[in-house]
């Protein structure tokens, strides 16, 4: 077994802003690990907010390449538990190894990741189409630059509702809104109510991810179902979330890699909950990744590479009417830079 990994800076199309932060660069990494004249391919990218940078996600992989290079193991779900300790402090490292051995792993199977899972690819969501934070003018611009039928909304600002209210008036598309947790308990019940008229489908993360006494309050008298993001990172997030979010966005980078995620996905159908996947700005290596698991979800935003100027990458193709999955096994993503 070979353990390859190197770094790549995604352009965006637009300055990317949300409540905490703003991008005109995303940083990622790419992993290759090769092995009996095949090869997998993973991807994390890098978050400021979560303390993850190329730089130390690298040194984590560096710091598992002895195990991942010599220790035997048959399926992924084998090197993810032997490696964790290594990557305690980085799931965001974790993620990209565990990838690549999915990929691996299924394309030795002589099968793509979705039919090993035994998932239809006709059962996947749409995926909602982001928008930033921005002036209102450039928000317009943004949507009418990619005609989507459903629109996420990045929130956070002190005129939210008003943002929402002039979106609204240039289409019929149903909104997300996403508020990466700038509002009290009070503005989400309030904020709630006008929402729902303006078709929006429902609230993700619109309190800090601590403030649990805020989201009793907002579970109980919202209008709108609230979905949990930052509240829900890692596994055992999944129970805590069960009767303050009607749902959960698991983010594969955050909760390292695929193996954890399906396992949050199966918690939260056992609870009763909505499941969704996210993505953080990844190129077609880490978006196709998502599609191939997309069949087990009630909701997916898997736009991100839709929002570079340049893919580093080739893979699944996402339209407003159909995802189309490259031909290879595995995930199937290839590099092209």
């Amino acid at each position: 077994m070979k353990l390859s990994f190197y770094v790549r800076d995604l352009e965006l199309k637009h300055t990317f802003t949300i409540a905490h932060q703003s991008r005109d660069i995303q940083d990622t990494v790419i992993v290759k690990l090769e092995d009996e004249g095949y090869y997998g391919l993973g991807e994390t990218t890098t978050n400021p907010f979560y303390g993850m940078t190329q730089e130390n996600i690298c040194m984590s992989l560096e710091a598992a390449r002895r195990v991942v290079e010599t220790v035997a193991w048959e399926i992924p779900e084998e090197l993810w538990e032997i490696s964790k300790t290594i990557f305690v402090d980085n799931p965001f490292a974790q993620c990209a190894l565990d990838m690549a051995a999915w990929d691996l792993f299924t394309k030795k199977k002589g099968l793509k990741l979705y039919e090993y899972l035994k998932l239809d690819p006709k059962n996947i969501p749409l995926t909602n189409f982001t928008i930033g934070i921005d002036t209102m003018d450039k928000m317009i611009a943004k949507m009418q630059e990619v005609d989507w039928p459903l629109y996420k909304i990045k929130l956070g600002t002190d005129h939210d509702l008003e943002i929402i209210r002039g979106l609204r008036k240039h289409t019929a598309s149903p909104f997300r809104i996403d508020a990466n947790c700038a509002w009290t308990a009070e503005q989400a019940i309030l904020f709630s109510e006008e929402l729902k008229t303006l078709n929006v489908e429902f609230m993700e993360q619109p309190l800090g991810k601590d403030d649990l006494e805020g989201m009793k309050e907002v579970f109980k008298f919202s209008k709108l179902p609230v979905i949990a993001d930052e509240s829900c990172i890692v596994e055992s997030d999944v129970k805590k979330c069960h009767g303050l979010f009607h749902g959960i966005n698991v983010k594969l980078v955050k909760a390292g890699g695929i193996t954890p995620g399906l396992r949050m996905i199966a918690e939260a159908k056992k609870l009763g909950m909505k499941t969704m996947v996210g993505c953080m700005t990844e190129s077609s290596v880490g978006i196709t990744a998502i599609a191939h698991i997309a069949p087990l979800l009630d909701y997916v935003d898997m736009d991100g590479a839709m929002l570079l100027k340049k893919d580093i990458a080739k893979g699944v193709i996402i339209t407003d009417k159909s995802v189309t999955f490259p031909e290879g096994n595995g995930i199937g993503a290839e590099m092209v830079d």
